[in-house]
C-alpha cells in the first residue's frame, strides 16, 4: 500500500551498498530507469521514485504553484523514511532539476550528482504555464499525443512510458509544469560542491546539449558527456551509453578497492601482482579489486579484524595455503595478534579437520617467524 505522504518508489540492490536515488522526467514513472537501474543496483542501493500523480505516487503531494523545491523536499522525506542520510543522485529533466536544487540547497545530503537531459532553466516560464493551463482544461491526452516526438529520435518509442504519460494525473502534471515554469538555478550553480556529471542527448529538442554545457561551465569541476543518437529520455533510448557514463561517475569501487587492497595486503604484494598482470588476467584483477576489495572489504558491517578471521578459516577449509600465508600477514596488519591467529587456527581444527589445521599452523608459524626476523 502506498504511503499517501510519501513518493512511490522502488528499491533495488544491497541495503548496505551506497545509496543512489534516481529521478524521473515529467510524464514518466520510475520505469524510465528499467534498462539502467538493475545494473546500477549491482554496486548501489538504488532508489527510483515517481513524481506526484505519476506511476504510484499520490497526486495530492503537490498542488498549483508548486516548485522544484517542493519536489526536492518530497525526495528528502523519502530518503529520511528509508534511513538514508547522504546519497548519490541522478535525474532526468525535471528529475535532474530536483538534483540540482538538492546539490545547491542541501549539499550535506548529496555525495555525487548526475544531471541528464535537463537544464538550470527550462526555456522560460510562459510555455510551461501554457502547458499547465492546457492540461488543467483538457487533460493530459493532447500532450501525451506528442510524447514520441519530444522524447525520442524518429522511429523509436517505449510504449510503456507513453502509457505512463497518458495515465498521469492532470492536476499533478500541471503542478509539475508550474514547478518547471518557476525554476531557474543559474545563479546558484557555482555553489554546487558535489562531483557533478552532465549527460546530454545530442538529438534532444527539449534540453539541447547547450543547456547541459551551461551547467558544466558553471559548476566547479563538472564534466559533460554527449550521447549520440539520444533524445530527451536517454536512459530509455541509449541505456548502455548512459550506464557507462553513470558507472564511470558514481562507481568509485575500483579506486577505493585498490586503496583497501594495498592497506590489507601491503604495497609490495600488490605491486608484484600488478607487474605480473597480462591482458589475459587484467579483467580478473579488475574483478578482484572492484568487488572483493571495493565492495566486500569496504562493507562496514564487519571490522577488518573480523574479516581476517573469516578469511583465514575459509582458506584453511579449502586448503589454499599459499593464500593463507598472504592473509596471515594481512591479519597482522589488521590488528590480530599471533595468539589470536593461533586461536583461529585451533578453531579450524574442530571444524575443518586436524590435518588441515596442522598444515595451516606450519604456514602461520613460518610467516610469523619471518615477521620476527624482520623486526629483529
Amino acid at each position: 500500500m502506498t504511503d499517501k505522504k510519501l513518493l512511490n518508489h522502488r528499491a533495488e540492490g544491497p541495503v548496505t551498498a551506497p545509496p543512489l536515488l534516481l529521478g524521473p522526467s515529467l510524464g514518466t514513472s520510475y520505469a524510465l530507469w528499467d534498462k539502467v537501474a538493475p545494473e546500477l543496483s549491482v554496486t548501489h542501493r538504488v532508489i527510483r521514485w515517481d513524481l506526484p500523480g505519476h506511476g504510484g505516487s499520490p497526486a495530492g503531494l503537490i498542488g498549483p504553484a508548486a516548485t522544484v523545491a517542493d519536489l526536492a523536499e518530497l525526495v528528502l522525506a523519502l530518503a529520511d523514511s528509508l534511513g538514508i542520510d547522504r546519497f548519490a543522485y541522478a535525474g532526468v529533466s525535471l528529475g535532474g532539476a530536483v538534483g540540482l536544487h538538492l546539490a545547491a540547497h542541501h549539499p550535506e545530503r548529496v555525495s555525487s550528482l548526475a544531471v541528464l537531459c535537463s537544464s538550470a532553466h527550462f526555456n522560460g516560464a510562459q510555455p510551461w504555464r501554457e502547458r499547465a493551463e492546457l492540461v488543467r482544461r483538457e487533460g493530459v491526452a493532447p500532450v501525451a499525443a506528442t510524447a514520441d516526438s519530444r522524447w525520442f529520435t524518429p522511429g523509436f518509442t517505449v510504449p510503456e512510458l507513453v502509457r505512463d504519460h497518458r495515465d498521469a494525473d492532470p492536476d499533478a502534471y500541471a503542478a509539475c509544469c508550474d514547478a518547471l515554469a518557476a525554476f531557474d538555478l543559474r545563479d546558484r550553480l557555482s555553489s554546487i560542491t558535489a562531483p557533478t556529471l552532465l549527460v546530454a542527448g545530442r538529438e534532444d529538442p527539449a534540453t539541447p546539449p547547450a543547456h547541459l554545457r551551461e551547467i558544466a561551465d558553471a559548476v566547479p569541476g563538472a564534466s559533460l558527456t554527449e550521447i549520440a543518437g539520444a533524445s530527451h529520455l536517454a536512459p530509455a533510448e541509449r541505456p548502455e551509453a548512459v550506464l557507462a557514463a553513470l558507472r564511470g561517475h558514481f562507481d568509485g569501487y575500483a579506486s577505493r578497492g585498490m586503496e583497501v587492497r594495498r592497506q590489507v595486503l601491503g604495497d609490495e604484494h600488490v605491486d608484484r601482482a600488478q607487474a605480473r598482470q597480462t591482458p589475459f588476467t587484467a579483467r580478473f584483477q579488475d574483478f578482484i579489486t572492484r568487488y572483493a576489495w571495493g565492495e566486500v572489504w569496504t562493507d562496514p558491517t564487519l571490522a577488518r579484524r573480523e574479516r581476517s578471521m573469516i578469511t583465514l578459516t575459509a582458506l584453511v577449509a579449502h586448503g589454499h595455503y599459499d593464500e593463507l600465508a598472504l592473509h596471515v600477514r594481512a591479519a597482522r596488519r589488521n590488528g590480530l595478534t599471533p595468539e589470536e591467529i593461533g586461536a583461529v587456527l585451533l578453531q579450524t581444527a574442530v571444524y575443518c579437520g586436524v590435518p588441515a589445521a596442522n598444515a595451516a599452523f606450519a604456514v602461520a608459524r613460518r610467516v610469523l617467524a619471518e615477521e620476527d626476523d624482520t623486526a629483529g
